[in-house]
């Protein structure tokens, strides 16, 4: 963390994130990437990285359908755009966050930046949530030769004003922070080296943050990753894997032969390693045969075929994975293998997978709120950098907190314990017999904001005679 002591140097601040709560959470990057402490070469310990699979369920779950429609005039159209570019890598995201605990989104008045545990420091925080911090970003020229960093303070001062100060570095490696030089001499030429918004009520970023308590640093404003409470049961299963694979190498078949018996009669080739190679090569002897030196006129042969405990180590796997599922948040039986798994019908999803909608639900309601904010966010670098006889301001972050008739921000997911294909065809059908609008359905299922969709119904719809004809 060498730009935090950069940070800290820069700003007169300092990092409210306790060495505890790092390190859990390097730890867990480590085992989302592929690389736990406990592989063992050796031992023939080796990972499966299921980290890695059930963060990316969870991603795949909780994004499931995600729609984001954003009403309003110009400003709602230009934001519009920005967040449609989320939603191609919005799973991606989450994937990440369900694997670190926290990460933020952060616009920076052209797009949106995804900021990971390693890229931002926390400086302040208010009621357990994230309103200070300093981000890392780093570029390098087409040489490859010359490294910048751009260390990026977001602090919130009093009567609604903003801070954002930026400070910019080049080296001749990554963290080569030695020479500072002005933004306009690095990449980010054109933003600002500071600047201070007025009518600011909340941090110009998005906390995605996983729904499980941190029972790490209970005082920490970060999350801790999903499967930070199952990795005893991630170093077991490897360990149990390791050991089925180990055994199912082990168990080829082999056929102990003297190597007398592969003598012609008169024969005299000699018992040293190259003669007994080159009887095997000589009589075209499959491989797991091995030749043995017998003991005068007694010669030996000897077949071995290891019995494999397939079944009682595939119950312990299985024991493993509903295991760590559970402590994740997902139901029993969840996550096996070697059986067929899925939701078969709303029913039995009900019944069986309750605990795994609640969870995907919790996870869903952080990635609302972190998007909400993220539009806010949006909305602001707008008012800063936008025409504003172009694009008015509009108030985008309150009607969040209006009827759903009068929202002009709305986040939709899809079910997931439904099929698509099956509830359009149905929706279809309740919309010929009038049971459902027509604006409803190509929204929720040909994909048409809802703005869009009202537009076409009304479009199509006959105009009705007026009841006196103009004269």
């Amino acid at each position: 963390m060498l730009f935090n002591r950069k940070a800290k140097e820069e700003f007169n601040i300092e990092d409210i994130t306790s060495g505890e709560m790092r390190k859990m959470t390097e730890r867990c990057a480590a085992i989302y990437r592929g690389k736990p402490e406990w592989v063992n070469e050796n031992d023939h310990i080796r990972t499966i990285n299921f980290a890695k699979a059930v963060c990316a369920e969870t991603a795949r779950l909780a994004t499931l359908q995600l729609k984001i429609d954003i009403e309003g005039g110009a400003r709602a159209e230009w934001i519009q755009g920005q967040m449609n570019a989320v939603m191609f890598k919005i799973r991606e995201w989450v994937e990440y966050g369900a694997a670190l605990g926290t990460v933020i989104l952060k616009p920076n008045g052209e797009s949106i930046d995804i900021y990971k545990p390693d890229e931002f420091m926390v400086t302040d925080c208010k009621n357990g949530e994230i309103i200070g911090v300093v981000f890392c970003n780093r570029d390098v020229d087409a040489s490859g030769r010359r490294f910048y960093t751009r260390l990026e303070y977001h602090h919130m001062l009093p009567n609604r004003q903003y801070l954002i100060k930026n400070v910019c570095y080049v080296g001749a490696t990554e963290n080569d922070t030695s020479k500072r030089v002005p933004i306009d001499d690095t990449p980010w030429a054109g933003m600002w080296e500071e600047t201070i918004g007025d009518n600011i009520d909340r941090p110009l970023f998005g906390v995605l943050k996983m729904p499980n308590a941190n029972n790490v640093d209970v005082d920490s404003p970060l999350s801790l990753p999903v499967f930070a409470d199952a990795i005893q049961e991630l170093k077991d299963l490897d360990i149990a894997y390791s050991r089925s694979v180990k055994e199912i190498i082990d168990s080829k078949r082999t056929v102990l032969l003297d190597s007398d018996r592969l003598m012609a009669t008169g024969g005299k080739l000699s018992n040293t390693a190259a003669g007994l190679e080159h009887r095997r090569e000589l009589f075209g002897l499959p491989d797991y045969v091995k030749t043995v030196s017998g003991d005068g006129q007694n010669t030996f042969y000897q077949e071995i075929n290891p019995t494999l405990q397939t079944d009682a180590r595939l119950t312990g796997i299985n024991a493993l994975l509903s295991q760590i599922g559970y402590k994740i948040g997902f139901s029993n039986g969840y996550f096996v293998f070697n059986e067929k798994t899925g939701f078969a019908t709303a029913t039995q999803v009900e019944s069986e997978q309750a605990r795994t909608i609640q969870f995907i639900e919790d996870v869903r309601t952080r990635i609302k709120v972190c998007l909400y904010d993220v539009i806010y966010a949006v909305n602001a670098f707008g008012d800063f950098m936008l025409d504003s006889s172009l694009y008015p301001a509009e108030d985008f972050y309150e009607s969040i907190y209006t009827n759903e008739d009068e929202r002009k921000i709305h986040i939709h997911f899809g079910s997931i314990y439904t099929n698509f294909a099956e509830d359009r065809s149905r929706a279809y059908q309740l919309t010929l017999g009038n049971f459902y609008p027509k604006e409803y359905y190509l929204h929720m299922y040909e994909g048409l904001s809802e703005k869009e969709a009202r537009r076409l119904v009304a479009a199509a719809s006959p105009k009705q005679p007026a009841l006196f004809a103009e004269e």
